[in-house]
């Protein structure tokens, strides 16, 4: 299988591997456009107000561009260690064992705005990009998501396995699912004490970063659908399809916890 992530805005700095070389990604077919998009974050990074309009930086985030005019020279680090924030540290990268990371390397991948689908240990560097950030790119085209969204869709249309996406939509749309079954958008709701199931905001994420580590250390070999609910059944997580027949989405319901948003994991984490 392979589980979709969003990036992060915030990103780790510095790094111990070697500069950034496309022929090491995953996805290699996503080559050309990745050429083109950091070309084009570098040539406007040489000049800063130009890159801060363009990236909305505030006053405290010009270092940004300074992160990108040296993507071509900075140092890497695996792509699931680079991303920081609510997801990124629910996932816990660090702590994931060699075999785990084995796993990550094949079955997780992470939608960059830089460098499209990466494999969750491939070597990144450090940089600021959002999927609705406007470049000046080779034919033209200033949406990162015109240009990305073609070769991102084929990239994932060529594989075959189960296609779990815990992306944002923003991120979804530079990649977009195949149609075939086997390929699910996972939405998170939550359910109060009193069983009523709303959407859930900021703490998804949480949530996904959970439900990643646990498919990784649980080997991230499920071959259909009804493997994965079954797993998800026994491990006590409440994965299961939405209701409209047409949609082949599935919903994440996890436990609010005392009506506090910041422990809505909680029993997930002590099962």
């Amino acid at each position: 299988m392979l589980i979709l992530l969003p990036p992060s805005e915030t990103k780790r700095g510095g790094g111990a591997g070697s500069p950034l070389a496309l022929d090491r990604l995953r996805f290699p077919s996503l080559n050309a456009v990745r050429r083109e998009v950091v070309d084009a974050v570098v040539t406007l990074a040489a000049d800063r107000d130009a890159a801060v309009r363009a990236l909305k930086l505030g006053p405290k985030q010009a270092g940004e561009v300074d992160r990108n005019r040296a993507i071509p020279s900075s140092p890497t680090m695996r792509a699931l260690e680079r991303y920081t924030g609510v997801l990124y540290d629910a996932l816990d990268a660090g702590s994931l064992s060699e075999a785990d990371w084995s796993v990550a390397a094949e079955s997780v991948a992470v939608q960059s705005a830089l460098l499209g689908l990466v494999g969750g240990a491939d070597p990144v560097p450090a940089y600021r990009l959002s999927f609705d950030s406007r470049l000046s790119l080779v034919r033209g085209a200033h949406s990162l998501k015109k240009r990305w969204a073609a070769a991102g869709a084929d990239a994932l249309a060529e594989r075959d396995d189960l296609l779990l996406d815990l992306r944002s939509e923003g991120y979804a749309a530079l990649a977009p699912l195949p149609d075939r079954p086997g390929a699910h958008y996972v939405r998170v709701l939550a359910r109060d004490a009193d069983g009523h199931v709303r959407a859930l905001n900021h703490f998804n994420k949480q949530a996904k970063g959970l439900l990643t580590r646990a498919l990784v250390e649980a080997g991230a070999g499920f071959g259909s659908t009804d493997e994965l609910l079954a797993w998800a059944a026994a491990e006590g997580y409440e994965l299961r399809p939405v209701r409209d027949p047409a949609s082949r989405d599935l919903e994440l319901v996890v436990p609010e916890v005392r009506g506090e948003p910041g422990r809505l994991m909680a029993a997930l984490r002590a099962r």
